[in-house]
């Protein structure tokens, strides 16, 4: 056996490393260098740095949840804006010797100020962060609420609510948005959740505050309110931004593309959820704003309909959250039409019985119904928009919602005013759900046509 050669391939301060000849390559200098260098082994240790990352957010998880439970305060909290000056306005209108009409203009501006706010906020929120938008709308509401305390005018405290209005929005569509974000497989239900605190405070707030006007005034009531909601909400919204991880804007280069195509562009479909949005609510108002009058021309008295009332957002509450559950399953736009056409099924009852039990019954179904309408426009907009303009457009949605709201409340008495009865007012609303349940199911053909069309291109 004839040995092969050895070759020697380093020396120095390296061991030499002899291998057979017919094994070396075109270069054979390969050194080994056997002095352990603690560089070379710590780039090793970085690796895996990243998969152990307790700081990496991830969607569904038990933090996610901790912030929707924060969120949900925050809304509660800030809802007082909504429900205060209804409260207070029999009060304010003795104490100024104003008309109805005219302190009823307090909350004109609340509404006005909270449908401008939800588009000014979402845009704060889409380039700045949530923290900083509720931030600026804490500020705004202790100011608000203090500056009506201390109002020695009626157009001074009607002013002030269109304040009081633009700093609760913070708290109702982009913290609806802001949720969207923390949630995939759970979207939906987290949407519904977030947009639940308005209701909670509606619930809470009203009775806190008659007992407050009632015991002191309704002055020291407004500035304690003020002083309260800065604290609580400031101090709820730095526990909300630890969770966060500080208060810089949310990043959305690695969020998931639209899960829908409509073939329209965010312009148009913005547009046309702003018309659907709007005719919802115009259909919606109809009963929340006068199920009290209504029983009380039926001969059941105003506290009746104040009860039916109080049962509508009880009940709204649940269908919120039922409408979350929904959506996870089978979408924004098909969670829309089913309570849509609920909620026209309800307005169609309203029409045939007009008994206290049934009108009891009807209220409970109404608001079973239609709570959940007004959250499936944002997951909508999640789900068939980019996520870096999402707060922008549920705002802009919002704002239509709360124009819709308005001048179906006044449509609906102007008619019962040239009528005598609100039985055209209520197929007036039947009309406007009809034009609704007509926008949703085009945009569904359009979804489901995009869906065929899709598997044949390429």
């Amino acid at each position: 056996m004839v040995s092969k050669p050895l070759i020697p391939v380093a020396a120095s301060r390296f061991r030499f490393l002899f291998v057979p000849s017919d094994c070396m390559p075109a270069i054979a200098f390969l050194p080994l260098d056997l002095v352990p260098r603690a560089g070379e082994v710590a780039a090793v240790t970085e690796i895996s740095k990243p998969a152990t990352d307790s700081s990496i957010f991830v969607p569904d998880s038990r933090r996610a949840w901790i912030r929707l439970a924060i969120a949900v305060v925050i809304g509660s909290i800030g809802s007082v804006g909504m429900w205060s000056v209804v409260v207070a306005l029999p009060v304010v209108q003795g104490e100024f010797n104003a008309s109805r009409g005219a302190a009823s203009l307090a909350f004109t501006m609340v509404m006005l100020g909270f449908g401008a706010g939800g588009v000014l906020t979402g845009r704060i929120t889409d380039r700045f962060g949530i923290v900083t938008a509720i931030g600026a709308g804490i500020a705004i509401m202790g100011l608000g609420y203090i500056g009506v305390g201390y109002s020695s005018a009626l157009w001074q405290f009607i002013l002030l609510h269109f304040a009081i209005g633009l700093a609760s929005s913070a708290t109702f569509g982009p913290l609806m948005t802001e949720a969207s974000h923390w949630f995939d497989r759970y979207r939906g239900l987290a949407v519904t959740i977030a947009a639940s605190g308005n209701y909670v405070g509606g619930a809470v707030w009203p009775p806190v505050l008659n007992w407050g006007i009632q015991s002191w005034g309704w002055r020291p009531t407004h500035i304690a309110v003020g002083i309260f909601v800065s604290v609580a909400m400031t101090i709820t919204v730095m526990i909300l931004r630890s969770q966060m991880g500080g208060a810089a804007r949310r990043s959305h280069v690695n969020a998931p593309p639209p899960r829908i195509d409509l073939r329209l562009s965010t312009n148009a479909l913005t547009a046309i959820l702003g018309l659907a949005s709007i005719a919802c609510c115009v259909a919606m108002s109809m009963p929340q704003v006068h199920i009290v009058a209504y029983c009380g021309d039926l001969g059941y008295g105003a506290a009746r309909g104040a009860e039916m009332l109080s049962l509508m957002l009880g009940f709204g509450i649940v269908s919120r959250i039922g409408s979350g559950f929904l959506a996870d399953r089978i979408g924004g736009l098909r969670t829309l039409l089913i309570g849509s056409i609920a909620q026209g099924t309800a307005l169609l009852l309203f029409l045939f019985f007009d008994s206290l039990t049934s009108l009891y019954v009807i209220s409970a179904m109404f608001g079973l119904f239609q709570g959940g309408i007004v959250p499936s426009y944002a997951i909508i907009v999640r789900e068939s928009m980019p996520a870096r303009e999402a707060a922008t457009r549920v705002g802009i949605v919002i704002f239509a919602s709360v124009i819709g709201m308005s001048f179906g409340g006044w449509i609906s008495g102007v008619i019962f005013d040239q009528t005598g009865s609100y039985g055209a007012a209520f197929l007036n609303g039947l009309a406007w759900n009809a034009l609704n349940i007509t926008i949703v199911l085009a945009l569904l053909y359009r979804a489901r046509q995009r869906f065929v069309l899709t598997p044949s291109m390429g």
